[in-house]
C-alpha cells in the first residue's frame, strides 16, 4: 500500500493529510504551533505511528514556514500556491477564483482568463493573525466574536492594514460602548475590503469563489462579509469542509509524483534532526551586564516614588484622577499632600465603564468614613465618556494631565516623553511651559500595544515577556519596523536558534529606537534636553527603560507609577481645581448605576455619521462619532456658525453645474486637482454649448463602487476615491467624460516650479487602463492652463479629435470666460480668507490655518475636521485662502504649488497672534513626508507649534480631538507665561 503525506506549514499553524493509493483521506488534522513549527511537526508525525509504521510514504512540504524545513532535510518542497492549484483542479475544478487566508498569509488565485495568483507580501493585515489580535482586543474568544458578529445592526469603517491600524480604529469605538458585535462584523467587513483592494487589486472577483483556509472555515461571520459583498449565491460560495486542509491535501497529491519515498522511522529520525538543528544569530549589547548591574538600575529608579497614605484610616477630602487611555484603564485617589491613598492600573476588557464603576465602589468601600472626594478629573480616550457617566467633575487632554505629573518629580523637566497603549507622547518644554509636542502618527508601532502583541502570540503575558528580556545575553536586532512587517524578522530570529529571551529585549530595544528616530527624530541625545522624565505604561518595563537610557546615553527620571501618570496629573489637577462640592457619584448612587449603548446614523446632515448613544440610569446621554455637534441639539445648530474656508470652498464648487447645454453633457469628477479647476473647466464648456455634471459629494459608498477597480492598496485615499467618481460619472451616462492629465499648476510665484505631484498629474491614465467606462469616451490628454494662448491651440487640437462641435472663435471664446470665472474665484477665495481673520481679531478666537491639497476639502476626506474645529470656538481658514506673499527660503527642493502655499502659511502664522498651523497628511503621500518636515522647521523658526494629522480611509475623530486640543492647551500656557 502506498500512503502520501501533504505538511502545510504555515505561519500561524500546521496542517498535516494523509492519503491512500485510492486518493482517500486516511488522516487529517489542524494544529496551532505557537512559533513552534519544527517541534509540533515532529510531535505529531510520532504520534502517527501506528498508522504510518509499515508504509512506505512519498512525502511533500509547503507553506510559509516549510521551505526552511524542507531545505534542511533535503525533502521534496511544493510552493503552496501551486499545491493550492493541484489540489482545486482535482477537487474543485468548476472554480474560477480561490481566495485563501492563513494565519499571516492571504492569497487569491484567478483561474478562468489570464491566470494569475496574488498573496500579501511581509504585512500579515487581513488574515487569521489579525482577527485573533482584534478578539482579544474586545476580550472574546474566536467563538464569541464570530458568534456576535452575525448579530450585527452596523458596519463600522476600520482599517485592516495591519492590527496596530485597526486598534487605533477599534479603541475610540470601543471606548464609546460602541456594541461588540457590531465591531466583529466590522473587523470582518475590514478583512474582506483588504483581499479586495489588497489582493484582488483591480481584477474583478466573480463566477465560482472557492473559499479555504482556517478563518474562512471557522468563522461564519466572515463568510457572511464576504458573500454579501461580493453578491455571491449560494452555489457560487464555495465553502469545502475540507477546506482547512486544502493546501496540505494539494501537497499530498503533488507528492503522488514522487519517485523517492521513506520508511517513517527515517522520516521521523530526519524530522527529529531538524527540530533541534540551531542557527546563529547576530544580537545587540545585553541591556546589563550582570544581575548586579541590574539592581543598581532598580534601586536608583525606585527613588523616584509617591509617599503613600493609608484610604482606611485617612480622614479628609481626597482627589479622584482617572486615566481612560486607549487601551487601559487607570485610577490615583490623592490625599491633601499629594499622597497615594489608592491606584489601580487593569486593561479595559473592552469596557472602559464598568472598569471605572467597579474601582469606584472599591474605594468608596475601603473609604474611611470621614473621607470625602472634593473634586475629580478624568483624561485620556475615554475622557467624555467616564465624564458622562459618572459626573467627573473636570476632563482635561491627556498632554497636560502628563506635563502636571512630571512637573511634580522634576521642576525642572525640559523633556517628556510618554509610551503609552497606542500613544506616544513627546513634549519639550521651554520656560516653564509646553514649547513642541510630538505625537506618533496613524501607527500605533513601538508603543505598548506592540510589545503585548508579540507577547501574546509567542504565548506569554506581557509581565512575564518583558522580565524575560532582562536576562538575554543576545539581543535581536530587529530594526524599527511596524508590528506586521516585524513578525517574519522575529520567526526568523527564532529560526536561527534566538531565545525568548533576546526576542524580548530586542523588542524593547525596538519601542526605542522607534521613539527616537521615528517619532522624535532625533539626531543626537543633545536634541532631547537634560531633564528627562519617561513615564506611560510601556516604561514600567524595565528592558525599554534600560534600552532608553542606553540608546540616549544618560539617566533619565522614571516615576515609580510610570504607569499612573496620567491619573496622578489628573488628581493633581482636580486639587487645584477644586469646586465647593464635587458632583462625582456617591457610593449610594452608583448602587442604580446603569448603562445602555444603541449604534445610529445621524441623518441632521450629508456627513451621516454612526453614532454610538450611551444612555445612562439618570437618563442623561452622551454621544460619540459625531462630526458637528447637530445630534447634540436634535438638529439644530447650537450657535452661529464660525468662518469655515474648508465648507465655503465645498459649498461653492457645487454650484458650478449647467443642465442647459445643448450639443451634449460633460461629466467632471470631483477629485484631486479638479477640485481647484472646476471653475475653470465648467464656464468652459458651458460657453462650448454643453451641459457639465460634476460627481458629487465623495462617501464611502460612492468609494465601494469603485473598490474592485483599484489597482494599488498603497496609493492615498483621495486618489482611490477617483475611480467611485468616476463611476459615478458614468452611472449619470454622460456623452463623455472630462479628467485631463495636468503636469503643471497655475503659477503662484511662490515656489521654485509649479508641479502636480505625480499622483494628481496622471492619475487619469491610471483610469484610462483600469476602468470599464461602459463605451464612454475618458478625455484624459495633457494639458497645461499657464498660458491661454498655448492652451487655445492645444485644446482645440484635442477637442476636435474628440468629436466636439467647436470653432476656434468659440474655443477662445470659452477659453476667456474661463479664465476670468477661475482668478475670479481665487480672488473671492482669498477674501473670504481676509474676512475670516478679521472676524477673528476682532471677536478674539483664535485661528486654525489647515494646511491641506484642494481636494482635502471633500467631507469624506477630512472626515468633518473641520467642523470639529469650529465646535472647539476655532476660526478655519485654508492655506489657498491667504495671499501668496514672497517667496521664501527653504530647505527642500520647492517645486510643488500645493506644498508651496503650506510654506506661505507658515510665514503667514508667524505674524498673527493666536493663529497656528495644522497640517492635513494623507496617508501615503511621499511628498507629504518631506513637506510635514519643512513645514515643522519653518514654524519653529516663528516660534509657532506643529500639528500633522494624518488622514485615510478611517474616520477616528476621537485622536484628532486629543491632537486639536494638546495644541489649544499648549497655547494657552504660552500665552499664559508671556
Amino acid at each position: 500500500m502506498s500512503i502520501t503525506v501533504g505538511i502545510d506549514m504555515g505561519s500561524t499553524t500546521v496542517k498535516f493529510v494523509i492519503l491512500n493509493e485510492h486518493n482517500e483521506i486516511l488522516y487529517k488534522s489542524y494544529d496551532r504551533h505557537k512559533s513552534k513549527a519544527k517541534e509540533m511537526v515532529y510531535d505529531k508525525f510520532k504520534s502517527l505511528k501506528s498508522l504510518l509504521a509499515n508504509e512506505e510514504i512519498a512525502l511533500a512540504i509547503t507553506g510559509s514556514a516549510g521551505l526552511g524545513f524542507a531545505h534542511l532535510g533535503n525533502l521534496p518542497f511544493v510552493q503552496e500556491v501551486f499545491a493550492c492549484g493541484e489540489a482545486v483542479k482535482k477537487y474543485e475544478p468548476q472554480c474560477d477564483v480561490v481566495i485563501e487566508l492563513g494565519g499571516e498569509d492571504a492569497k487569491i488565485l484567478f483561474l478562468k482568463g489570464a491566470i494569475e495568483e496574488r498573496m500579501n507580501s511581509t504585512c500579515a493585515g487581513g488574515t487569521g493573525a489579525f482577527i485573533d489580535q482584534m478578539a482579544a482586543l474586545l476580550n472574546l474568544d474566536l467563538e464569541t466574536f464570530d458568534r456576535l458578529s452575525l448579530e450585527h445592526t452596523m458596519i463600522y469603517p476600520i482599517a485592516s492594514r495591519c492590527g496596530v491600524f485597526a486598534k487605533t480604529d477599534l479603541q475610540p469605538l470601543i471606548n464609546q460602548g460602541a456594541d461588540k458585535g457590531n465591531l466583529a462584523a466590522s473587523i470582518f467587513q475590514s478583512v474582506v475590503d483588504q483581499t479586495i483592494t489588497g489582493l484582488a487589486q483591480g481584477r474583478k472577483i466573480e463566477g465560482n469563489v472557492l473559499f479555504l483556509g482556517g478563518p474562512l472555515s471557522f468563522l461564519k461571520g466572515l463568510q457572511q462579509r464576504f458573500v454579501e459583498t461580493l453578491k455571491l449565491s449560494r452555489d457560487q460560495a464555495v465553502f469545502p469542509e475540507i477546506g482547512p486542509y486544502f493546501v496540505a491535501l494539494g501537497a499530498a497529491t503533488y507528492a503522488k509524483a514522487e519517485t523517492e519515498t521513506y520508511t517513517y522511522d527515517e522520516l521521523l529520525e530526519l524530522f527529529e534532526k531538524i527540530k533541534n538543528t540551531v542557527s546563529e544569530h547576530q544580537g545587540c549589547e545585553p541591556l546589563f551586564k550582570d544581575e548586579d548591574d541590574y539592581q543598581q538600575f532598580v534601586a536608583r529608579h525606585n527613588q523616584q516614588a509617591v509617599a503613600a497614605n493609608d484610604l482606611n484610616t485617612y480622614k479628609g477630602n481626597a482627589y479622584l484622577g482617572i486615566d481612560a487611555g486607549s487601551t487601559t484603564t487607570k485610577l490615583v485617589l490623592i490625599d491633601e499632600a499629594n499622597r497615594i491613598l489608592y491606584s489601580h492600573y487593569t486593561s479595559n476588557l473592552g469596557n472602559p465603564v464598568d472598569v471605572v464603576l467597579d474601582q469606584l465602589k472599591v474605594i468608596y468601600a475601603a473609604a474611611n468614613k470621614d473621607m470625602k472626594i472634593q473634586s475629580s478629573c478624568v483624561t485620556g480616550y475615554g475622557e467624555d465618556l467616564i465624564k458622562s457617566a459618572f459626573h467627573v467633575d473636570h476632563g482635561i487632554v491627556e498632554t497636560i494631565a502628563h506635563f502636571n505629573a512630571a512637573r511634580y518629580f522634576n521642576p525642572n523637566v525640559d523633556f517628556i516623553l510618554d509610551i503609552g497603549g497606542q500613544d506616544m507622547k513627546c513634549f519639550r518644554i521651554k520656560d516653564n511651559s509646553i514649547d513642541d509636542i510630538l505625537l506618533n502618527e496613524a501607527c500605533s508601532s513601538g508603543c505598548g500595544s506592540f510589545l503585548e502583541s508579540f507577547a501574546s502570540s509567542l504565548g506569554y503575558k506581557i509581565d512575564e515577556f518583558s522580565k524575560l528580556g532582562l536576562k538575554s545575553k543576545n539581543p535581536v536586532n530587529l530594526g524599527t519596523r511596524c508590528t506586521v512587517f516585524m513578525n517574519s524578522s522575529v520567526k526568523q530570529a527564532q529560526k536561527n536558534g534566538a531565545t525568548i529571551e533576546d526576542i524580548s529585549a530586542g523588542l524593547a530595544i525596538s519601542v526605542v529606537k522607534n521613539a527616537l528616530y521615528k517619532v522624535i527624530r532625533a539626531r543626537s541625545s543633545e536634541d532631547l534636553g537634560e531633564n528627562i522624565v519617561v513615564q506611560g505604561g510601556t516604561f514600567a518595563n524595565d528592558a525599554v527603560l534600560a534600552a532608553f537610557e542606553k540608546e540616549c546615553g544618560h539617566h533619565v527620571i522614571r516615576p515609580t507609577i510610570a504607569g499612573l501618570m496620567g491619573a496622578y496629573g489628573a488628581a493633581l489637577y482636580a486639587k487645584a481645581h477644586a469646586p465647593k462640592e464635587s458632583a462625582l457619584y456617591t457610593g449610594e448612587q452608583l448602587i442604580n448605576f446603569s448603562h445602555s449603548t444603541k449604534a445610529e446614523h445621524c441623518r441632521f446632515c450629508a456627513n451621516h455619521c454612526n453614532l454610538t448613544i450611551n444612555t445612562f440610569n439618570d437618563g442623561s446621554q452622551q454621544i460619540a462619532g459625531n462630526k458637528c455637534e447637530r445630534p447634540l441639539n436634535k438638529g439644530k445648530m447650537a450657535k452661529k456658525p464660525l468662518p469655515d474656508l474648508y465648507t465655503y470652498k465645498f459649498n461653492k464648487l457645487l454650484t458650478y453645474q449647467n443642465t442647459d447645454g445643448t450639443k451634449g453633457t460633460i461629466g467632471i469628477p470631483m477629485v484631486l486637482n479638479m477640485y481647484e479647476n472646476i471653475p475653470f473647466w465648467q464656464p468652459f464648456f458651458k460657453h462650448l454649448g454643453y451641459s457639465v455634471v460634476l460627481s458629487g459629494r465623495s462617501s464611502r459608498a460612492l468609494y465601494i463602487r469603485g473598490q474592485n477597480t483599484i489597482p494599488s492598496d498603497t496609493i492615498c485615499y483621495p486618489a482611490k476615491l477617483v475611480h467611485g467618481h468616476i463611476q459615478t460619472i458614468i452611472n449619470h451616462k454622460v456623452d463623455k467624460i472630462f479628467y485631463p492629465c495636468m503636469s503643471y499648476n497655475f503659477d503662484e510665484k511662490i515656489s521654485d516650479n509649479n508641479y502636480n505631484c505625480p499622483v494628481v498629474a496622471y492619475y487619469p491614465e491610471v483610469i484610462q487602463n483600469n476602468m470599464e467606462l461602459a463605451n464612454i469616451p475618458l478625455l484624459s490628454f495633457f494639458i497645461g492652463m499657464q498660458d491661454p494662448k498655448v492652451f487655445e491651440k492645444k485644446i482645440y487640437k484635442y477637442l476636435k479629435a474628440a468629436g466636439f462641435d467647436c470653432t476656434n472663435k468659440e474655443i477662445k471664446a470659452a477659453s476667456a470666460a474661463a479664465y476670468a470665472s477661475y482668478y475670479a474665484y481665487k480672488e473671492d477665495i482669498y477674501q473670504q480668507g481676509e474676512k475670516a481673520l478679521a472676524y477673528a481679531k476682532e471677536n478674539h478666537l483664535k485661528t486654525i490655518i489647515l494646511c491641506g491639497r484642494p481636494y482635502h476639502i471633500d467631507p469624506e476626506i477630512n472626515h468633518g475636521i473641520p467642523q470639529l474645529l469650529s465646535s472647539l470656538d476655532l476660526v478655519v481658514v485654508s492655506e489657498d485662502s491667504l495671499r501668496p506673499r514672497e517667496r521664501m527660503e527653504v530647505n527642500v527642493l520647492n517645486q510643488w504649488t500645493y506644498h508651496a502655499r503650506m510654506y506661505n502659511a507658515a510665514i503667514i502664522a508667524g505674524e498673527l497672534d493666536e493663529t497656528e498651523c495644522i497640517q492635513l497628511i494623507s496617508f501615503g503621500c511621499g511628498i507629504d513626508a518631506i513637506t510635514g518636515d519643512e513645514l515643522r522647521d519653518q514654524l519653529r523658526k516663528r516660534h509657532k507649534l506643529y500639528t500633522g494629522i494624518k488622514i485615510d480611509e478611517i474616520d477616528n475623530l476621537g485622536a484628532v480631538r486629543i491632537r486639536v486640543r494638546s495644541l489649544l492647551a499648549a497655547m494657552e500656557e504660552r500665552k499664559r507665561d508671556s
